[in-house]
This record gives structure tokens, C-alpha cells and sequence, in this order.
């Protein structure tokens, strides 16, 4: 305890003297004002005075923006002090000392009125009005107007961007740290811009001080030099003008100094950076700019009457820096392109390696053997560009983006094999024969050319491996033949239809309903949570997309939704609903403008079916009971009739009883998992149907 008392006064004594050595520098300024001081002391001020407002010109060049020398009005303030109380002591010494002659008033005084006025006072009175002019008119006013502007501005704009620091921090953009901080830097702006409009009337006022102290120096030491001590009046007025207009010029300097200080920080506004970087790098970015003005300097140069050294050396400057600012520019560019990707190869290579990263798992991933990867990696371009059209067509069939999909290469995988996965899960595993093609042929009868009978993955139809080298007689015969990538990226299109449901994520759920219309998105505030969760509309949406229903009519199934939400909670129910509300899209996607094909169940499954359902006492089924050898037998016949037509090759769909369609396709995707099944209430007015038969 008595370690830290004795240890805090110390820590706090470099402080203390500095605070105690700064009030005893203002107390000084002030004492000039009143007691009189010997001229080297006069000369050390003036020399100090011109070295302060040179130093707070420099400091205002290279500071980034005004809020980093917030302190300049304070500076301004003592600045003008001291120039003010350093006019009282010159004034002082000269008006009691002048007589004596030039160096009465000290050598700074001396050697600026002999080095600035040539030894003739009238071409010193010519250059102090100057000055003055230069200072009062042009720089003082135009930094006064520009403060005030800006601190109106910056005052009217508080509101605004106070509301705009507490949005972001209500939306998470910001932390509560950061809030602060930018409300501390509101604070000190507003305070800024506003003390700076009070201190440029500092400047003002030094210029106005500095013409009537001059002038009361010259009518005064005339007449004292006079009355009191018999000089002519050409000597009085040839000594105390010298004498006073270099007093003029030496406070006039640095108050034009720092003058033009205040005015490059007023006007540096929003620009961030130096002043060299913005000014430079803004008058120098555009080289047609500076080649216009070259060409016009060269013109000048070869005019008559005009000298031809300068305009011709500016012309020669300006042409080659409108040259070298492009190459300049693009090379720095290209570096900084190579800095970002050597930084981005790093974060790669970085979060690769690190554990996090092999928690991750890809949401569709198309793993390939060596010899498989060996030729399909070596068409990476081709690659791409297919995988980027087949995630376009999902998107555009489906109506929502499936997620990207990686490629990798294993070497513990069989090199003439490929893996499917979904979400790190292996779905299916198929082996290729690397180089030949695959024909679907049912008859091997008809094959022109030697083939190996096989299966063709994504649909499992008859087909054969052929060598390539009979691509030419396949052509000719009237088939198509298929390489190993157009193999892979149909099965891999056909496995992700099968994995929709799964591949819709909450994310992608949320974003699509980001994109709708205010309207809707006024409908779905009024579903969620009132009557349904984000979650439940999820379950609808997943429904759908496992009977490969589009949900790209987002806004039609929401309508939907919200009819019978509020009387049905069970996904199941919701997504019967909505399969009706949009049985004209159903169709259509099915019938494909022709007529739609479908296959009846006949009067004895329909029986069965309604037979097989047990309701509660409001009507509503509850259970599905139905016999094993029923189902069986069911599975049956429909696998006779279902592949009778397929075998024809036409497209239809299995058309059951409203409230036995879901059973009904229960039991018919295990053996056809892409037959789609309808209810009767979901075959869309005007649609052409033509029935295939039934299934009895």
C-alpha cells in the first residue's frame, strides 16, 4: 500500500513539470505585455515567433485530416499572443530607444528592414501594405468564410450522423466500442470546426493590430524623435519608418504564415491524407489534363515576344509527367494485385492447414480417382463452365441456388472410380472405364461397333463401353456417344435433383425471401411467427423439393401458406394445400406443352387405399394401416405397368385419390424414385390429359 503512494507522485512528475513549464511560458507572453525586455531577448522571441509559425505550417501540410491538430485554435490563440505582446516590447524599444538608430530595436528588426526594404522605407511601406492586403483581404477572409460554413454545416449534419452511428450499432454492423469511438470523433469534429470558426477572427484582428501599431509606431516615434530628442523631421521619419515597418514585416510574416495554415486546414474538409498526396495526386490524375496544358506551354514558348527557356521547360516537365503517371499508376497497381493475391494464397494455405478448416465439410462434393481426375482436371476451364451452367439451369428449373460444387482428387479412391458427396457424405460410387465412351443402346443387336454391356449411372437404362476410336461408326449408326465428363456431370445432376430437399438451407431460405417484393415479404412478417415458423415454411419448402416441385413461384406458395396456416399446423397438410394452388405449374412441368400422361389407379387400389386410413372424429387421417401382402401386391402391378410405359419412353405421372396421394408415393418412390404422382385435384383446369391406363 504504502509502495503505490509513494511510487504515484513520481510517475505523475514528468507531467506536472510540463504543465508547470507551459503555464510559465503563457505567464511570460503576458508579462512581455508590461514589463519592458532587452532587445536580444526581443530578437529571441521574433526569431521564435517566425519558427512557431512555420512549424504549425508544415504540421498543417502533413497531417491526414483536421481532426488530428483539433489543438490549432488553441495554437492560433498563443501564436497571436505572442505576436501581439512582442509588438508592445518592439513598439516600447522603439519608441523610446529609436533616436539612437537602427539597431535600437534589435538586429532582427534591423536586418529585416534592410534586407526586405533595400534601405529605402518607402519600397518597405510598399511591401508591408502588401502584405497586409495579401493577409487581411485574400487569405484571412476567405479561411474566415470557409470556418463558418463549415461549422454550420457540421453542426446541422450532427443529428444525422448521430442517428446513422446508432442504426449501424442496431444492426450489428458496429460493436459498442466502435459506437463510442464515433461519437467521440463527432464530439471533437463539431468542437473543432466550430472554435475554428471563432479562431480565424484571431487572424483578422492580428492583421488589424499590425496596421495600427505600424502606423503608431511611425506617427509616434516622428514625434517624439522631434520634440524630445532634436532630429529633423526627415531623419525622425527616415529612422522610425525604417524602424516600424520592419517591425511590421517581421510580425506580418509569420501572421501571414500561419494565416495560410488555417486556411489549408479549413479547406481540407473531407479530403484525407496530406496535403502533398491529395493536392498532387488529384492535379496529377489525369495526364490528358496535364498533356493539354504542356501543349499549351509549348505554344507559348515559340510565340513571339515571350521568352522560350521557361514555357518551354514547363512544357517538357508537364509532357513527361503525363507520360509517367499511367506506367506509374499501372505499376503500382500491379504491385498491389500481387501483394493482395500473395495474401490471399497465405489465408488460403493458412486456413487449409488449420484445424477449423477440416471441420468443414463441402455441401456437394465430386471426388475423382487418379486416372478419372488425370483427364477430367486437365479440361478444367470446360469443367467450370459446365459445372456453372447446370447450377444456372437448377436455379432457373428450381428456383433456388444449389450450393457450389467442389472437385477434389483421392488417391485412396480407385483411380477409374468417382464419389458423389453430400454434405461429406458419400451417395453413390461409380466406376468408369478412362478414354471410351458410353452408348445407351436397349439392343446389343443394333450396336454397329464391339461394346462392353454396363448400366448408365444416373438412370440405370441398358447401355455399352466402346472404344473411342468408333465414334465415327456410332455417329453414322444413329447414336450418341457420351464421354466420361458428359457421364459424370449427368449423374451428378441427376444425384443432386434426388438431394434437393437437403441442399435447401435455412440461409438459402432466408435470402430467397430477401429478394421478393415488399408486399410479400408483408405477408410472410404476417405467417411468421403468428401462426408458422421460419422453420415450418423450411419443412413446406423441403416437401416440395423432395417430389421435385419448383419453388420458384416463391410468392404463389406463400399465398398458399397463409390460406391454410392458420386452420393446419402439420407440414404435410401445408404442402397438399399448396400442390394444389399451383397445379398449373405442376402440369405444365410435367406435360411440357404436349398433353399430360397419366396412369390411374384402378377402382380396387382406390378402395384399398381409403380403406387403409383412419381419421379421427373430425375427419382428419391419423393413421395408414394397410396389409403387408397388399403392399406387396400393390408394388407388384405397378412395377408391370409403370415399366411397360417407360419402356416406351413416354413421360407421365401416377394419378391417385386427394387424400391417399401421399401413401400412394410413399410406396411408389421406393421403386421409381423419380415417378411423380398427382391427386386428382391437382390436375390444372385446361390441361389436356390423356390416360394411359391403370393400375389394377
Amino acid at each position: 500500500m504504502s509502495d503505490t503512494a509513494l511510487s504515484s507522485p513520481v510517475s505523475a512528475a514528468p507531467e506536472n513539470r510540463n504543465d508547470v513549464g507551459f503555464a510559465i511560458g503563457i505567464v511570460m507572453i503576458l508579462a512581455v505585455l508590461f514589463l519592458p525586455i532587452p532587445t536580444f531577448l526581443i530578437d529571441v522571441g521574433l526569431a521564435f515567433s517566425i519558427a512557431l509559425s512555420v512549424l504549425i505550417l508544415m504540421v498543417a501540410l502533413w497531417i491526414g485530416k483536421p481532426l488530428e491538430f483539433s489543438s490549432f485554435p488553441t495554437v492560433l490563440l498563443i501564436a497571436t499572443m505572442l505576436r501581439l505582446s512582442l509588438n508592445i516590447a518592439t513598439t516600447r524599444v522603439i519608441l523610446a530607444d529609436g533616436h539612437e538608430g537602427l539597431d535600437a530595436a534589435g538586429y532582427v528588426i534591423n536586418g529585416f528592414s534592410q534586407f526586405v526594404m533595400s534601405g529605402d522605407f518607402v519600397i518597405g511601406l510598399i511591401v508591408f501594405a502588401i502584405l497586409i492586403t495579401v493577409n487581411f483581404l485574400v487569405i484571412t477572409k476567405g479561411a474566415t468564410r470557409i470556418a463558418e460554413v463549415g461549422a454550420r454545416f457540421t453542426l446541422d449534419s450532427i443529428p444525422g450522423k448521430q442517428m446513422a452511428i446508432d442504426a449501424d450499432l442496431s444492426a450489428g454492423l458496429i460493436n459498442d466500442k466502435e459506437a463510442q469511438r464515433r461519437r467521440s470523433e463527432l464530439e471533437e469534429e463539431s468542437s473543432f470546426f466550430g472554435a475554428m470558426d471563432g479562431a480565424s477572427k484571431f487572424v483578422r484582428g492580428d492583421a488589424i493590430a499590425g496596421l495600427i501599431i505600424t502606423a503608431v509606431n511611425i506617427l509616434g516615434g516622428m514625434i517624439i524623435g522631434v520634440t524630445r530628442y532634436d532630429m529633423s523631421p526627415g531623419d525622425a521619419a527616415d529612422v522610425f519608418t525604417k524602424l516600424s515597418v520592419g517591425d511590421g514585416l517581421v510580425s506580418q510574416i509569420p501572421a501571414l504564415v500561419v494565416s495560410l495554415a488555417a486556411g489549408l486546414l479549413v479547406s481540407k474538409g473531407g479530403t484525407r491524407g496530406t496535403t502533398d498526396k491529395a493536392v498532387l495526386g488529384q492535379l496529377g490524375g489525369y495526364p490528358r489534363a496535364l498533356f493539354v496544358a504542356g501543349i499549351l506551354m509549348a505554344i507559348f514558348a515559340i510565340m513571339p515576344g515571350l521568352p522560350f527557356l521557361p514555357f518551354a521547360m514547363l512544357a517538357a516537365v508537364m509532357g513527361f509527367t503525363g507520360y509517367a503517371i499511367p506506367k506509374r499508376l499501372a505499376a503500382r497497381k500491379l504491385a498491389e494485385e500481387e501483394k493482395a493475391a500473395a495474401a490471399a494464397a497465405v489465408k488460403k494455405e493458412e486456413s487449409r492447414e488449420s484445424v477449423k478448416e477440416s471441420l468443414k465439410t463441402a455441401e456437394i462434393e465430386l471426388c475423382l480417382g487418379k486416372q478419372v481426375a488425370g483427364q477430367l482436371l486437365a479440361k478444367h476451364g470446360e469443367l467450370s463452365r459446365r459445372v456453372g451452367k447446370m447450377r444456372r439451369k437448377f436455379a432457373e428449373q428450381y428456383g433456388f441456388v444449389v450450393p457450389d460444387i467442389r472437385v477434389t482428387d483421392s488417391l485412396t479412391l480407385d483411380p477409374k472410380s468417382y464419389q458423389i458427396k453430400i454434405h461429406g457424405t458419400v451417395v453413390v460410387m461409380q466406376q468408369l472405364k478412362v478414354g471410351e465412351l458410353l452408348v445407351i443402346s436397349s439392343n446389343d443387336d443394333k450396336l454397329p461397333v464391339p461394346g462392353d454391356p454396363t448400366r448408365e449411372p444416373a438412370f440405370g437404362m441398358p447401355a455399352f463401353w466402346v472404344p473411342a476410336a468408333y465414334r465415327e461408326e456410332l455417329v453414322r449408326g444413329g447414336l450418341t456417344p457420351a464421354e466420361n465428363n458428359t457421364v459424370i456431370l449427368t449423374h451428378l445432376s441427376e444425384v443432386i435433383r434426388n438431394n434437393l430437399p437437403q441442399l435447401l438451407s435455412y440461409k438459402d431460405m432466408r435470402n430467397l425471401f430477401d429478394r421478393l417484393d415488399p408486399e410479400y415479404r408483408k405477408l410472410l412478417d404476417d405467417i411468421c411467427p403468428a401462426h408458422t415458423s421460419y422453420s415450418g415454411l423450411q419443412a413446406v419448402l423441403k416437401l416440395l423439393l423432395a417430389e421435385r416441385v419448383s419453388i420458384r413461384n416463391l410468392h404463389l406458395i406463400l399465398e398458399a401458406v397463409a390460406e391454410i396456416v392458420p386452420h393446419v399446423r402439420r407440414s404435410e397438410q401445408v404442402v397438399e394445400h399448396v400442390r394444389m394452388r399451383v397445379a398449373q405449374q405442376i402440369c405444365g412441368d410435367l406435360a411440357e406443352g404436349g398433353p399430360l400422361n397419366i396412369l390411374r389407379l384402378g377402382n380396387r387400389w382406390d378402395l384399398v387405399f381409403h380403406q387403409s386410413l383412419k381419421r379421427d372424429a373430425k375427419g382428419e387421417v391419423t393413421e395408414f394401416d394397410i396389409e403387408p401382402q397388399l403392399v406387396e401386391e400393390f408394388g407388384s402391378q405397378m412395377s408391370e405397368a409403370v415399366k411397360k410405359h417407360m419402356n416406351e419412353g413416354k413421360r407421365f405421372a401416377v394419378v391417385a385419390a386427394p387424400d391417399a396421394r401421399p401413401y400412394v408415393r410413399m410406396i411408389v418412390e421406393r421403386m421409381f424414385p423419380t415417378l411423380p404422382v398427382l391427386s386428382h385435384l391437382e390436375i390444372a383446369r385446361g390441361v389436356d390429359v390423356h390416360a394411359l391406363g391403370s393400375v389394377s
